[in-house]
């Protein structure tokens, strides 16, 4: 990368910053050019130069996000997965240490990010950061435990909604409890036949 090229590139994620900044204290339409950029410590010409408007901003931010999401994850969904089909069904549960761990790491490392979603849920595309989880680890589970596909979205919504009241609990705690305590905390609430740990 060139000088130029890093020069733009800091610039963009100084603006990528105060937007996230910005949503964790206030809704999007009223954001405006001007406190992003004061947030920023840049002018207006140089917000202009990079993007047309407050909503290209934002889709370079999100995409930003999902990059930064995606590379706290192992690279092959097996490794999150487990051998799903080898293990036995009363070994198996929807949400698994392996997916919680990174996801709790990420939230710990990002939080004004995740207020932001939180605050924000559909400027900041919310639901899109569970796309992954829906896609590679609910849906096969579900498919192994034989749920009819017409109930699945009943199932989904019932787990991301619950670890999203939980996850909301920890950054209003400014995540102080250890990850591996929230991850217990969510697995007993999802598998609590097994008891409390």
């Amino acid at each position: 990368m060139n000088k130029s090229e890093s020069k733009y590139f800091n610039t963009a994620l100084r603006l990528d910053e105060a937007l996230i900044a910005l949503l964790e204290k206030k809704d999007l339409q009223y954001i405006t050019v001007k406190e992003i950029c004061h947030q920023a410590g840049v002018n207006r010409s140089t917000f202009y130069l990079h993007y047309e408007t407050i909503a290209d901003l934002l889709d370079e931010t999100l995409e930003m996000i999902n990059q930064r999401f995606l590379s706290y994850f192992p690279r092959q969904e097996e490794e999150v997965l487990g051998h799903i089909d080898s293990r036995a069904r009363a070994d198996l549960f929807l949400v698994t240490e392996e997916y919680l761990l990174p996801y709790l790491r990420f939230i710990r490392d990002n939080k004004k990010v995740y207020r932001a979603a939180f605050r924000n849920p559909g400027s900041v595309q919310a639901h899109a950061r569970y796309g992954q989880l829906k896609q590679h680890v609910l849906g096969p589970i579900l498919t192994r435990f034989e749920v009819p596909e017409a109930h699945r979205p009943y199932y989904i919504a019932f787990y991301v909604e619950g670890i999203a009241a939980i996850v909301k609990e920890w950054l209003r705690q400014d995540c102080a409890d250890k990850i591996g305590t929230i991850a217990c905390i969510i697995q007993s609430c999802v598998r609590p036949e097994g008891g409390l740990p």
